[in-house]
């Protein structure tokens, strides 16, 4: 508990498209700068949750925390426009958001 009151975990998962990737090394390469990204630029924990072994799709979730949910909520929408204007060599096909 903070004197503020509790913390809000906010969680997105995103289903990426990875098109034209023909091995998991290309794959790896296309997502590290975007994890790096979303942890630098949106201070957010990120990483590859599913289809590791998929070369052209990828699971990727971020975490929020803080004691704002609204907050939580503002920064990951900026993390999903972030992604869809400026990483152009994956496509973003599916979300989810759940709040604890």
């Amino acid at each position: 508990m903070t004197p503020q009151g509790s913390l809000h975990l906010t969680l997105c998962t995103l289903h990426l498209q990875l098109p034209g990737c023909r091995s998991l090394k290309e794959k790896r390469g296309r997502l590290a700068p975007l994890l790096t990204g979303l942890r630098r630029r949106f201070e957010l924990a990120a990483a590859e949750v599913d289809a590791q072994d998929m070369r052209a799709t990828s699971v990727v979730a971020c975490a929020a925390v803080s004691t704002d949910a609204t907050h939580n909520q503002r920064v990951l929408q900026a993390a999903l426009e972030w992604i869809q204007s400026h990483q152009t060599d994956v496509e973003v096909y599916s979300t989810s958001v759940e709040e604890r």
